[in-house]
């Protein structure tokens, strides 16, 4: 099973920041927009940012300003760099293609933020 490797979580206090990143397999990766998704306890698994195979990045509208999301083609890794995090960005956060692809799921990350 083809699967996105997560790493790069951990536990910080509220202002701290995290760089996650994200290895894609390159036939995924040449052809797909990548994004960040998060899910935290009793909550749905949601967008929170996504790039283009050309380098647009989109954020959702809590994280703009905070998160920026990059590729490294030579890599095929994808990164979300998280500033200034606060306690409710506290979730797993998980990166799959763009629109997401169920069999594509990896483990996931923790990411914890303590006030």
């Amino acid at each position: 099973q083809v699967q996105l490797v997560e790493s790069g979580g951990g536990s910080v206090q509220a202002g701290g920041s995290l760089r996650l990143s994200c290895v894609v397999p390159r036939n995924i990766f040449r052809i797909n927009s990548v994004g960040w998704y998060r899910q935290a306890p009793g909550k749905t698994r949601d967008l929170v940012a996504h790039i283009t195979t050309g380098g647009s990045a989109n954020y959702e509208d809590s994280v703009q300003g905070r998160f920026t999301i990059s590729r490294d083609n030579a890599e095929n890794t994808v990164y979300l760099q998280m500033n200034n995090l606060q306690p409710e960005d506290t979730a797993v956060y998980y990166c799959n293609i763009f629109p997401r692809r169920s069999d594509l799921w990896g483990q996931g990350t923790q990411v914890t933020v303590s006030s």
